[in-house]
């Protein structure tokens, strides 16, 4: 049987992340190439400080393919860990190109903190509009 492609986003899984393989390994479970390809892409993005216009140099210099290269960089833009900065964007001082985002980390932050006023709200009131909501799913 295959392994599942599908991000790995399970709470023991996070508590064991311990550097950059165990992150990209959670975002690309059974594809060592594109495992490879992203650590490879966040380490050159970590790097610099300015963003990089294209990623084309990594294909040369550590043997990616430049399919592998595309999809992994689309997927970590998708799940938000890299963002494309505009050349008339405002922030970019003038530079375009790719860059490491903090609307992930900031997402997640924002997600967390929803739940656990979600879960310490114990007013009658939102219990109610509780119970509506999930009358309305069933």
């Amino acid at each position: 049987m295959a392994e599942s492609t599908k991000i790995e986003f399970r709470h023991r899984h996070i508590r064991d992340l311990d550097d950059l393989t165990d992150l990209v390994a959670i975002i690309f479970p059974g594809n060592r190439n594109q495992q490879h390809a992203a650590a490879r892409i966040l380490l050159a993005l970590k790097a610099v400080e300015t963003p990089i216009s294209s990623l084309c140099f990594l294909e040369q210099q550590h043997d990616i393919s430049r399919r592998t290269l595309e999809r992994t960089r689309a997927k970590l833009a998708r799940v938000g860990l890299i963002e494309y900065v505009s050349p008339l964007a405002k922030r970019s001082h003038g530079g375009h190109g790719w860059k490491l985002s903090r609307r992930m980390c900031a997402a997640l932050r924002q997600l967390a903190d929803k739940i656990d006023s979600w879960r310490s709200d114990m007013r009658p009131e939102r219990r109610e509009k509780d119970e509506r909501l999930v009358g309305v799913l069933g």
